[in-house]
């Protein structure tokens, strides 16, 4: 990690464990796609849980057209119930092949590049008060107006967090006070109630993101706070997002890749929370360039009115793991023209451990 380590809620880490997935066709194609679980504590996704399932799968996927999605998500789902993000990386593979066999960036295979430019947030990582507060001003000249702020620890400790990084905001940016499940109901009722006129106070935009474990748990301080209202982990299917939405349990979510077990299913969840009228915060768990690239993609497809914020995770990373990333600039990013994700592995930093011929 460039900034030493990366520290949320109650967790903290200095590396992440990510597999890449490469698949070659007899047309001498090649795709690749990329998983990065945020270590094994965060969510039910593991790294070596994701190789075990591709050991799983891959058999039963030899010889299948790799351009055919959702016949290709079926053959998946039929040989292995559930853990989606062990999917991820082929599907993502798989839309790559698309891409450079239609030789399109994948963008317009997703529904064309609506937005120029995609914008980016800036992660505050957890620390002391003081010293989060400080990253401010220096993310500010890197461009970015947007800063997701890592809470979910001690509630008293994170009140005084949100209130000193909001001291060094200007107005009109975004402070998104991001819990990742880590409050219990009272304690997280009592951070929205001592933030509540924040946003009025200072001028800057402020959301509460996922602060309790449990759906119903958060349902029950959304109830509570006008506070606009982000759901991240426990948005995992259809299913819950349209439960969700049924509730009125949020004003926005963060769509992420690998827990919808690929870009084709959430292609499908960013389509309905268009229809629903439901921004999004497009990104991942975590990952590189690679990870990052089918982000950008799926940003760009992305209407602007319903694309909030994206993550450029490899700008976080020591380790370069593939060229042709998304460039990043003034706190936004843009994905390559090039057909597919427009990235390549460097194999060299890569350590190869399976193959299936």
């Amino acid at each position: 990690m460039r900034e030493g380590s990366y520290s949320w809620s109650t967790q903290s880490h200095t590396a992440f464990d990510t597999t890449i997935v490469l698949i070659d066709t007899d047309e001498g194609i090649t795709g690749v796609g990329e998983c990065c679980p945020l270590g094994p504590t965060y969510l039910p996704a593991y790294a070596h849980g994701v190789r075990a399932g591709i050991s799983q799968l891959a058999p039963h996927l030899m010889g299948h057209d790799p351009t055919h999605l959702d016949h290709i998500n079926g053959v998946m789902d039929t040989q292995l119930k559930g853990h989606p993000y062990v999917k991820s990386a082929i599907d993502m593979a798989c839309w790559d092949l698309l891409g450079k066999a239609a030789s399109l960036p994948l963008y317009i295979l997703l529904g064309g590049k609506l937005q120029k430019e995609v914008t980016l947030y800036k992660v505050v990582t957890r620390a002391d008060p003081a010293a989060m507060a400080e990253r401010i001003p220096e993310y500010r000249d890197q461009g970015f107006r947007q800063f997701q702020v890592k809470v979910g620890e001690d509630p008293a400790t994170d009140i005084i967090r949100i209130h000193r990084v909001a001291q060094e905001m200007e107005a009109g940016e975004v402070l998104n006070a991001d819990a990742n499940t880590g409050w219990k109901q009272h304690e997280a009722l009592q951070v929205a109630d001592a933030i509540t006129d924040l946003g009025k106070q200072t001028g800057i935009r402020l959301t509460f993101e996922q602060p309790c474990l449990s759906y119903h748990e958060c349902l029950a301080v959304r109830q509570h706070t006008d506070l606009p209202f982000v759901l991240d982990e426990c948005i995992d299917s259809i299913g819950a997002l349209l439960q969700a939405h049924h509730d009125h349990a949020m004003d926005m979510i963060n769509l992420k890749i690998s827990r919808f077990g690929g870009l084709t299913r959430a292609r499908q969840a960013r389509d309905l929370c268009v229809s629903l009228g439901l921004p999004m915060n497009v990104e991942d768990s975590w990952g590189g360039e690679i990870t990052t690239a089918a982000i950008a993609h799926l940003a760009h497809s992305t209407p602007p009115a319903f694309q909030f914020q994206s993550s450029a995770f490899h700008e976080y990373a020591t380790t370069q793991i593939a060229t042709g990333a998304p460039s990043v600039h003034n706190g936004t990013m843009t994905a390559s023209d090039a057909p597919g994700l427009g990235v390549e592995p460097i194999l060299d930093a890569l350590e190869l451990t399976a193959e299936f011929a």
